[in-house]
């Protein structure tokens, strides 16, 4: 069997391949894109994919998304219709970038030579954040565990907690946007003076080299009880600069 996963449309869109439960090869777009965090269609990348495995993409046996627009789509309408006076910039842009993944049988007839309607039954769309859970899971070396997936948001879900054992993934809760542990991250990142996707790595190196001063402060802003409670919209503040202030700042968000 066959398997080709992508990660499209959004950053650091990728591919990877599959033989019978085997890694083939898995690269990034930017790397022949020579663009930062390239979030496109990876159609260089798949076909780099294709050449490394030997095959075309008409041996193929599925095409696997890290993205489902149905995931909770009677929430997403919910929301939208609680929110629908608000100008709201993040929820439009995923809504255009639902109908990006929806329509990605295009792209790939483009790379192959196939036609879409050969291509569709070979693709499957799995939650984001089921696909983080599977990626830390089937890539350990234990046969059973608690698996946790935190990010901003993917497919209306900013947490997800599971168990996993042998090649079964069990979802056991989720927590919706807006309420997201990785959006605090992103404006606490942003308020330190780092405003590029991708920059909170910066703040985890930041944070050694402060002191833990601000601790009772940011537990007012997110703590767990039996689900995040996190302010769900973050107002804008100035950025902060002054250099020891943001080491401890970093530390304690952290």
């Amino acid at each position: 069997m066959i398997i080709l996963g992508l990660n499209a449309y959004h950053a650091d869109s990728s591919a990877a391949i599959f033989k019978d439960g085997i890694l083939i090869a898995a690269t990034e777009e930017e790397r022949f894109r020579r663009i930062k965090h390239w979030a496109g269609f990876p159609s260089e990348a798949v076909k780099f994919c294709l050449r490394e495995a030997g095959v075309t993409l008409h041996q193929v046996d599925y095409i696997c998304i890290g993205r489902d627009p149905k995931a909770k789509f009677w929430k997403k309408v919910q929301f939208v219709l609680k929110n629908v006076h608000k100008k709201n910039t993040l929820l439009a842009d995923r809504i255009k970038n639902s109908k990006k993944i929806a329509s990605i049988e295009s792209e790939l007839a483009a790379v192959s030579g196939l036609s879409e309607s050969d291509i569709k039954p070979k693709i499957i769309n799995v939650e984001h954040h089921r696909s983080h859970l599977a990626s830390a899971f089937f890539a350990s070396p234990f046969d059973e565990a608690a698996i946790l997936s935190i990010d901003g948001s993917g497919d209306f879900t900013t947490t997800m907690i599971a168990t996993g054992k042998g090649n079964q993934i069990n979802v056991l809760d989720s927590v919706d946007f807006p309420v997201s542990a990785g959006l605090f991250y992103t404006a606490f990142t942003q308020y330190l003076g780092f405003p590029h996707y991708g920059d909170e790595y910066k703040v985890m190196g930041l944070a050694p080299y402060g002191s833990p001063v601000y601790v009772d402060q940011i537990r007012k802003a997110l703590h767990f009880e039996s689900s995040w409670t996190i302010p769900p919209m973050f107002p804008r503040y100035p950025h902060c600069t002054e250099k020891r202030l943001q080491r401890r700042l970093a530390l304690r968000v952290k």
